[in-house]
């Protein structure tokens, strides 16, 4: 069992000052990218609601939902893609300087990287952010499996991740959350939510872009991952939002960082926690929060001390 993703780097030069401003990197490319993804995508005659939902480009990436019920189960599609940009939070760049980020797509038959290629055309030559800096797209350039640029020839291949279990006698892991995360309803990473919220994701993505749902016993791998213990965890709590342009209503941004350590027997999660590097987990994923990592292990002496 496999999950498959494509990835892609936009690289850009400014023709101006751009601030990113903490907490918000992802926030001020959604409504440029949605804007431009219309432009590009939609048909004059296609304002407010979209009236063909089922082919609209626009509503496969960004209002999944209008399309209708998945499978059972699977009350809501989620959006299938992801940012990656945590390096470009708090940081500004000056004018003929260059920066990039990361897009993760999850729709394996016929990704739409010539869609959003497009739409990022549209965005730099309309501007980003509250001065408008208008940008100059110089590469889109493929991801591959270990985070670097690709070699051309694997631009055609998605990213696989096996789902097997891959290591038995895994008994520690030191897990990064990168990017602010917020598991709904839990106060703090406990590994049988953490897990819970990261199979569900894939699954869905699966379900709906992919291979199909997860072949595997939900109930009793939950019951396997709420016996592994968070032991140890150093997280700070960012506090973010962000207000609504179209309705004005403010939304919550925030969530904790830093470093969660988990014991157990874990073999069998590790993939999981693997894709989800790639995939995000918990709420506003997809404009880079929940970004999270599986840290290098290290020995007892070299750990940090973490609270509980």
């Amino acid at each position: 069992m496999t999950f498959e993703l494509y990835s892609r780097r936009f690289t850009f030069r400014t023709q101006g000052p751009i601030h990113f401003a903490a907490g918000k990197p992802g926030n001020i490319l959604r409504s440029a990218l949605g804007n431009a993804f219309r432009k590009t995508t939609c048909s004059a005659e296609c304002l407010g609601e979209c009236a063909n939902p089922e082919t609209c480009q626009y509503a496969r990436l960004f209002e999944p939902s209008a399309i209708g019920k998945g499978p059972s189960g699977y009350s809501d599609r989620p959006r299938p893609f992801v940012f990656r940009i945590a390096h470009l939070d708090g940081k500004t760049f000056g004018a003929n300087e260059r920066f990039w980020f990361d897009v993760n797509l999850f729709i394996v038959q016929n990704p739409p990287i010539e869609q959003f290629t497009k739409a990022f055309e549209q965005l730099s030559r309309e501007g980003v952010g509250p001065g408008r800096t208008r940008l100059q797209l110089l590469s889109v350039e493929p991801v591959g499996q270990d985070g670097s640029i690709a070699e051309l020839e694997r631009a055609h291949h998605p990213i696989t991740l096996s789902l097997a279990a891959q290591s038995e006698g895994v008994r520690h892991v030191r897990v990064e959350f990168v990017t602010p995360t917020e598991l709904k309803g839990a106060r703090e990473p406990g590994f049988g939510v953490l897990f819970a919220r990261i199979r569900d994701r894939v699954s869905a993505l699966r379900t709906f872009y992919g291979r199909g749902p997860l072949s595997i016993d939900f109930r009793e791998a939950r019951e396997r991952a709420a016996a592994v213990r968070i032991v140890g965890a150093d997280l700070r709590h960012i506090r973010a939002s962000r207000r609504s342009s179209a309705s004005g209503a403010t939304h919550d941004l925030g969530g904790y960082t830093g470093i969660a350590e988990y014991e157990g027997e874990l073999g069998e999660f590790i993939p999981y926690l693997e894709a989800a590097r790639w995939t995000g987990v918990g709420r506003h994923c997809v404009w880079g929060n929940g970004e999270m990592r599986l840290l290098p292990e290290a020995s007892a002496h070299q750990r940090p001390a973490l609270d509980r």
